[in-house]
């Protein structure tokens, strides 16, 4: 899906912002336009897809498997994508990507038209399809700063949410009719011709480049363990990604069963399954609308309180057998939807520095689609051998239950944090030759405390352990002198020698403020920092 996340990438700086000013920008309004254009044949094949498993297998077990494996590819590959957002001429791998995955859409619509689709090969469409979605996810996220100025960012980004919840709108509802008037290959071709609009205003986009780092960019798999690390001690980050599994988890439950809550206890046909999945997005709409307004419970109340009208949608649907019934549950879900997933975006995009950002959007984007995954196999498994209502009912009790049990991690603890480069860090003496590849590297900070501070200070210098391993450091530890009191020692280790020097870019304003504290924290004289590199005798 373009411009992914769109659906809840309101950033802090976004809260109040008209999304109608983004679009003075031509450029800007030629990739919305195509881009919503392509999602409205996303959810089309969305539908689609859903609809025509219940014809080939109404196993409530096989039926989620259409999310799970729509979901799958994000939880595998969001990392690796994330990873290459840093580090690839994004326009081109977009380009690439959009055109294959137009081929495995008409492949698809060829397979569907000539009846040979199974199971089984349905299955492996829409993972392949969710693949493509996963790698260009990231990419995506990072080009729209390239689209507008700085000062008009916030409201691209609210205008991104928009046209996403309008495609979601649009496509499911526009898919049924589809169906009902031409047939179940039509939704198909639809998605497929889709992907033209947006390669088209691919080709027509020239993006200004820009000076960026003068360091070389980071290899994949470095790129992706120095992301993960990040995430791993970025305690702001661990919360919001704790919140999100709680929610997503259960939520996932009314996205995997829909077909047949459509089909069977409703007896509708392939309009209606559309029309409630564009009640979803007609409520998302109207939530994204509101999000001024709700967002003065603040994030974690709001979490709550969409976390409870996802639990009441789930209970809804779980009894419904009425179309107006099952609309009203879509509606809430929708509203409740975009509720949470908004705030829980916000909470992981003011918890990340700009340098790491694509990849800790992927660690959400893992975690999300992870939930989701493993969600609508388990409520398809519980549909299979408890029935439907039984289903939605768990999911909606162990919603509620997961608003309790998480609800110690705090969301948008780093909202006030200042993560902008400080670029305070030296650049280091070199007596010897240290290419780039070289390392591992060995960093020591030797401070000398006065003595009525020496017992508080190695407490309060483990301030900087998190810091050091957010930015790269695969090791840290404080000694101290046995021979000289108040003399101790930092130290941290990273893999080259490059590596260390992106540590010096990476260091945000609010580390500095940290860092600076520990240096005067009883200091007797100014801390010396000394580099060793990995010495080779050979």
């Amino acid at each position: 899906m373009r411009l992914s996340n769109g659906k809840a990438d309101i950033s802090s700086t976004a809260r109040n912002a008209s999304p109608w000013i983004a679009f003075r920008h031509t450029t800007f309004t030629v990739v919305w336009i195509a881009t919503v254009v392509a999602n409205v044949g996303t959810w089309m094949y969305n539908a689609a897809s859903g609809w025509l498993m219940t014809s080939l297998d109404a196993d409530p077990l096989t039926v989620s498997l259409v999310q799970v494996a729509s979901s799958l590819p994000m939880f595998l590959f969001a990392l690796p994508a994330g990873a290459l957002a840093d580090t690839v001429d994004k326009r081109r791998f977009l380009i690439g990507c959009e055109i294959a995955l137009t081929i495995v859409a008409a492949a698809s619509a060829v397979l569907v038209g000539l009846n040979l689709v199974t199971p089984p090969i349905l299955l492996l469409f829409t993972f392949l399809l969710g693949a493509g979605a996963a790698f260009t996810a990231p990419a995506w996220q990072s080009v729209v700063p390239q689209l507008v100025p700085k000062e008009d960012l916030a409201a691209a980004v609210a205008s991104n949410g928009v046209g996403v919840n309008i495609s979601r709108a649009i496509g499911p509802a526009l898919g049924g009719v589809v169906i009902g008037g031409l047939g179940i290959a039509a939704p198909f071709w639809i998605n497929a011709l889709s992907n033209f609009a947006v390669i088209g205003a691919l080709l027509w986009w020239r993006p200004v480049s820009s000076q960026g780092s003068r360091l070389p960019p980071e290899r994949l798999v470095g790129a992706m363990v120095i992301g993960f690390r990040h995430a791993r001690f970025n305690s702001n980050l661990r919360a919001t990604l704790v919140r999100a599994v709680a929610f997503f988890f259960f939520a996932s439950a009314y996205w995997a069963l829909l077909p047949l809550v459509a089909r069977n206890q409703i007896a509708g046909g392939p309009e209606l399954y559309g029309m409630l999945l564009g009640a979803i997005g007609v409520g998302a709409v109207a939530g994204a609308f509101a999000l001024p307004w709700m967002k003065t419970l603040g994030p974690d109340r709001l979490v709550a309180a969409g976390t409870a009208g996802t639990a009441l949608s789930l209970v809804l649907l779980g009894t419904v057998h009425l179309a107006a019934s099952g609309l009203a549950a879509c509606l809430i879900a929708g509203i409740s939807w975009i509720a949470v997933l908004a705030t829980i975006n916000v909470s992981v995009q003011v918890s990340l520095p700009d340098w790491v950002r694509g990849r800790g959007l992927a660690m959400f984007v893992t975690v999300f689609f992870g939930a989701m995954t493993a969600g609508s196999a388990l409520w398809g498994q519980f549909a299979s051998g408890l029935g439907l209502p039984a289903a939605h009912f768990l999911a909606a009790a162990g919603a509620i239950a997961g608003v309790a049990l998480t609800w110690r991690w705090k969301l948008q603890t780093g909202a006030g944090v200042d993560l902008a480069p400080s670029m305070h860090w030296p650049a280091p003496v070199l007596a010897i030759e240290a290419d780039a590849d070289r390392g591992p590297v060995l960093v020591t900070i030797e401070y000398r405390i006065v003595p009525e501070r020496r017992d508080a200070f190695p407490g309060y210098i483990r301030a900087l352990e998190q810091q050091r391993r957010r930015d790269g450091a695969y090791s840290w530890d404080v000694f101290e002198d046995a021979a000289e009191s108040g003399r101790f020692l930092e130290t941290f280790m990273v893999a080259s020698w490059l590596e260390h020097l992106r540590q010096h870019q990476r260091v945000t304003n609010a580390d500095r403020a940290v860092q600076d504290a520990v240096r005067e924290f009883g200091a007797v004289a100014e801390p010396k920092v000394t580099h060793f590199i990995a010495a080779d005798f050979r």
